[in-house]
């Protein structure tokens, strides 16, 4: 029943992100540029994903396990630091550069435009890269403020 529910949550999200037009980088590349023909309807998007997201924890807080087994996960507590910091940025640089992040890249797959297919190749090198320690950023380790 567990992995039922995983395919289900997983189609659900690919068509919103359809729906939503998230898999368009033109759109993202529109939302993102506040000083030219700006493109609000993204906003209502996360709008959207984090009221839902918030009506989820708040369900889920007092419950001690799943609806189908397992614990629940504590809800995040990470502080911020320069490596959340950091690689947020290089996220947000990432995203708009190519209007593409990647759940809504690996959806957009399926639509078999080869530009798509590079961007997810560059994207599982480059995190493989910095998995086998091939891509050092050490700046990532310090924290933004001292101790």
């Amino acid at each position: 029943m567990r992995k039922l529910t995983a395919l289900a949550s997983g189609l659900l999200f690919s068509f919103g992100l359809i729906i939503s037009d998230m898999v368009n980088p033109a759109r993202v590349i529109a939302f993102l540029d506040v000083t030219g023909d700006w493109d609000p309807t993204l906003g209502f998007v996360m709008g959207g994903a984090i009221t839902a997201a918030s009506i989820a924890w708040m369900i889920a807080k007092p419950r001690k396990s799943a609806y189908f087994g397992g614990a629940i996960p504590p809800m995040p507590s990470q502080p911020v630091d320069r490596k959340l910091v950091s690689g947020s940025a290089i996220f947000g640089i990432g995203w708009g550069l190519v209007g593409l992040c990647p759940g809504p890249a690996i959806v957009a797959l399926s639509f078999g435009k080869w530009e798509i297919a590079v961007f997810i190749i560059a994207m599982m090198a480059g995190m493989a890269l910095y998995n086998f320690g091939l891509i050092k950023l050490p700046y990532l380790s310090r924290k933004l403020t001292k101790a």
